[in-house]
């Protein structure tokens, strides 16, 4: 038995009127197929392109080791030229991924080949933030901080996407002070003996290919799992509901000033001890013993 998950709703192209009735109201994920074939980043963008544009910048690189004390806020694991890390994504399965890179910023030829689209929600201009990833490469279970409606927009190769809502944290081994989970649970494949509380977790998910938009309402965890060599881009707009944007202003101002603040006074001690909170709230929210 896996995870307790359905299928995203997926359409092939949708109007501004229904999308906000059907999935941004009741916020709903939703896998758009063919909203951006006008686009020239459709038909241009491949990593073979990236490595044309970008090949002589250097890009933060992430991979899936446990959060250290001593790494600060979003910190890079290394750097590489952007034309090695392309040949490392083709050659070979690599944990390596870009996260989070304002690219748009650091080549503006890529501002050209895309535009904002309407979906009745306004998309924060200053803010497309490009994703790359080899193949089995994954980002832990998490969700961002502000907790912003994100469209993703994904180009080359295939990604796997799981998502749960707020309402389900009870269930997903949360970090207290942080926004993941416990980062050794494989969501792909997880142990239910060691993480019994997952059984009850509702949640969806979806394979994006070249060309696909995926909406992820406001707050939703997602964890991605890159099947083969590829990269998205984000594209984001403000929490909407208030009690997410306050937990969004309680995120940024608050719990990342409390969590760098314990971690410079406890070290490590702060992230073993917020390992075992995770269990132990899981537990007893759900009565396990």
């Amino acid at each position: 038995m896996g995870l307790q998950l359905q299928q995203i709703d997926r359409v092939e192209t949708i109007t501004k009127e229904d999308f906000i009735k059907n999935y941004f109201k009741p916020q709903k994920p939703v896998v758009i197929e063919r909203f951006i074939e006008d686009w020239p980043a459709y038909s241009k963008w491949s990593l073979d392109y990236m490595k044309e544009v970008a090949g002589d910048k250097t890009v933060p690189l992430y991979d899936d080791r446990p959060v250290d004390y001593k790494d600060g806020f979003n910190e890079p694991h290394a750097t590489m030229k952007m034309s090695e890390y392309v040949d490392l994504l083709k050659r070979e399965p690599t944990k390596f991924r870009i996260f989070l890179w304002n690219v748009l910023k650091e080549v503006p030829i890529l501002q050209k080949d895309f535009k904002f689209p309407d979906f009745g929600l306004r998309l924060m201009k200053g803010l497309p933030m490009l994703f790359f990833g080899g193949t089995d490469s994954y980002t832990f279970m998490h969700y961002d901080i502000d907790l912003a409606n994100i469209f993703h927009f994904h180009f080359e190769g295939k990604k796997q996407v799981i998502l749960f809502d707020q309402k389900q944290n009870k269930y997903l081994y949360k970090i207290p002070h942080s926004l993941i989970t416990r980062e050794d649970i494989n969501f792909a494949d997880p142990d239910f003996d060691k993480w019994p509380a997952l059984k009850k977790a509702k949640g969806y998910i979806a394979e994006l290919e070249h060309g696909n938009v995926l909406y992820m309402p406001e707050g939703y965890w997602h964890y991605m799992r890159y099947l083969t060599p590829g990269f998205s881009m984000s594209l984001r707009a403000i929490a909407r509901n208030p009690k997410n944007l306050g937990k969004a202003i309680y995120n940024v101002f608050i719990m990342r000033t409390i969590d760098n603040v314990m971690r410079r006074i406890k070290g490590q001690k702060w992230i073993d001890w917020k390992n075992e909170q995770a269990i132990t709230k899981t537990n007893k929210a759900n009565n396990i013993a």
